[in-house]
Parts: C-alpha cells; sequence; structure tokens
C-alpha cells in the first residue's frame, strides 16, 4: 500500500496508508461517532465536500451491499483505523476498498483516529487534505469552503406513490434528502413529489399539496438566502415539517439565527423532548445549529442532552414544526411523521 499524508489547516500531519481511489482531496474535516452504517454514511448528501472520520476502528467488515447504498459516495475523502479486506457477510457484494475505488472517493487508514478525534474535539472542525506528499504551502487548504447546496440537492421532480391507500399529497424540497425519509412518508399513505431544491413557493402552492416536508442536506444554511425567503412564502400557507437542513432554514425565514458549531454533531446522539420528560437517541449529521435564544416565532421543543443546543421548534402558529436530528432512522421517532400526518388532517 502506499504511503498517504492527512494534512490539517492548522499544520498537522497524520501518516497513513493510501486506500480506495489513488487522488488527492481536500475537504472540511469532521467525524463521526456510528458503530455501524458506514454505507449509510457515505451515500448521506450531508458529507459532500467533507472528509469524513469513522471513530470506530474496522470499517468494512460487512462488506458492501448495493441494496443498502442511498445513491452515490458523497464525501470528498474518507479515513478510517482499519479497512476490513475479508468482510463477512451473505449479502456481501465486495470490499469497502473496491467500492471507494469504483466512486473515485480516496481514502486513507493506519491513522490513529482516536488521537484526531481528540484533536478536532480540543480544536474544532477545520480543513484538511489527503495527499501522497505534504504541501509546502496550507494556503488552499485553509481557504476550502464546502460547495453551495445544489452540489448535493435534487435537481429534477420525482413522485413516489403511497404505500397502500393514499391519505395526503406531500411536497417534498429536496436539499440533500436523507434515504429513509420518503420511505417513511409513504409507508404512511403519502404521495411524495419531491422537488428540486430551487422550486418555487408559488409553483409549490399551486399544486395546492396537503404538507410540505423541508428535507436536511449539507453546508451553511444562512448561505441559501434564496431558498430560505421561498420557505418564509410557504409559511403559515401550508402545514411545513422541517428536517435536518430544513429545520435550520426554515428557523432562519422565521427570524431565528444559526451558528457554526464547535466540532458538529455527527453519529448517535441524546436527544430530549422539553414538552414531556422523554430522552431519545438520535442520528445526526450537522456541523451548525439554531441559536435557541434568538427564536421568536416558535418554542424549541428538543435540545440535546450533551450540549443544550436547539434539537428542535415547534411553530403552532404556522402550523409547522421541525427538527435537526434524522426522524425516520432515530430511535423510536417516527412518532413526528405521525405528528405532520395529523398537522396536514387539520389537528393541531
Amino acid at each position: 500500500m502506499e504511503k498517504a499524508y492527512l494534512v490539517l489547516a492548522d499544520g498537522t500531519v497524520f501518516e497513513g496508508q493510501a486506500f480506495g481511489a489513488l487522488v488527492g482531496a481536500v475537504g472540511e474535516l469532521v467525524f463521526t461517532t456510528g458503530v455501524v452504517g458506514y454505507l449509510e454514511t457515505l451515500t448521506d448528501a450531508a458529507y459532500a465536500g467533507q472528509i469524513v472520520v469513522q471513530t470506530f476502528p474496522l470499517i468494512g467488515n460487512y462488506g458492501v451491499i448495493t441494496e443498502d447504498l442511498g445513491g452515490r459516495a458523497r464525501p470528498a475523502g474518507y479515513v478510517v483505523r482499519e479497512w476490513c479486506d475479508a468482510p463477512n457477510n451473505f449479502r456481501c457484494e465486495g470490499t469497502i476498498d473496491a467500492y471507494l475505488k469504483r466512486e473515485g472517493i480516496p481514502g486513507i487508514c493506519g491513522v490513529d483516529t482516536r488521537a484526531l478525534t481528540r484533536h478536532l474535539r480540543e480544536h474544532g472542525t477545520m480543513n484538511a487534505v489527503i495527499t501522497d506528499a505534504i504541501p509546502a504551502d496550507p494556503t488552499k487548504i485553509r481557504a476550502y469552503a464546502v460547495p453551495a447546496m445544489p452540489a448535493s440537492a435534487r435537481t429534477e421532480r420525482e413522485v413516489y406513490p403511497a404505500a397502500g391507500e393514499k391519505k395526503y399529497n406531500v411536497t417534498l424540497i429536496d436539499y440533500g434528502c436523507g434515504t429513509q425519509l420518503i420511505p417513511a412518508l409513504t409507508q404512511r399513505g403519502c404521495t411524495v413529489t419531491a422537488v428540486p431544491y430551487n422550486t418555487s413557493a408559488q409553483a409549490i402552492l399551486a399544486e395546492k399539496p396537503d404538507g410540505v416536508i423541508l428535507s436536511g442536506g449539507a453546508g451553511d444554511p444562512a448561505a441559501n438566502g434564496d431558498a430560505i425567503a421561498e420557505i418564509a412564502a410557504l409559511a403559515g400557507n401550508v402545514p411545513l415539517f422541517g428536517v435536518g437542513l430544513g429545520h435550520q432554514m426554515l428557523a432562519i425565514a422565521l427570524g431565528a439565527k444559526t451558528e457554526k458549531m464547535h466540532h458538529g454533531h455527527r453519529g448517535g446522539q441524546p436527544v430530549r423532548d422539553l414538552a414531556g420528560s422523554r430522552s431519545y437517541t438520535t442520528v445526526q449529521n450537522h456541523g451548525y445549529a439554531v441559536v435557541s435564544d434568538s427564536v421568536t416565532a416558535g418554542t424549541v421543543r428538543y435540545v440535546n442532552v450533551n450540549d443544550r443546543s436547539c434539537e428542535g421548534i415547534d411553530y403552532p402558529g404556522e402550523k409547522a414544526f421541525s427538527v435537526q436530528f434524522d426522524p425516520a432512522s432515530s430511535q423510536d421517532m417516527g412518532c413526528l411523521f405521525e405528528r405532520f400526518c395529523a398537522l396536514m388532517g387539520g389537528e393541531d
């Protein structure tokens, strides 16, 4: 295996071996704490433009399973302690190395991912490059910025019929939709029309949907001014359910602010419901958060147990609510889809 280097914007260097595609890559370096689900991580649109570090030491032990892939690979690069060259699973169709080569994603293994994660937790998320030679000038690394939302979002309209009896027509604005969001809706009797990120509020309202989903996605929510303006035009005119990036942009559209987090939330995160006594294990992937104190049009409903950051907001006056986490992949959070269906049915 060829020698490779992970060079951080602050000059820190981690040495390892190249695997996957033998090309260089620059991106925002982030870590995820997931023990399983590396296939879902690699196809998560919210990782577009980022180099992903897996904190779990062995990756690829159940191989690559086409049925579990949610589309094309999204990260700019991939960092692991060790990748499994002999996966053991009856559904396995190949190794993670072969998959990354096929997708054109460079990886680096043999890295002390525990030390790397500690570095990011202490110093915060920063840019990095995977390369075969340490660059003399880190200017290009520091200047990198995660691509704007269109890099990961849908560009064509597509309709997904309800499974069984049709109850509601839902429009999903795709800012970089997760793989489980649409099935979670169709299984509950929703016919889902997924539309591109730049679809106007006027065009959406003209079709008279029962409700609108604002999907997750990548990048800085405040950079998407045009999309936020369209969300503001939708608010109050149709039931809204914001997820991830959609949650953040809905908050901005209704007067709140967002901020970049020190190192973000990626992987499993505990969330508490302030309207009750329960806490939930959720799946998250974001580097920005809504500033709780800036929320005036609604009420903060969910908070992160670890750092008290905003995880969800209710907007009763707008017939809308939103959550920062992925409700389709999170434990016991299917109730949020039931709540959205109830909202579309005229219940408060």
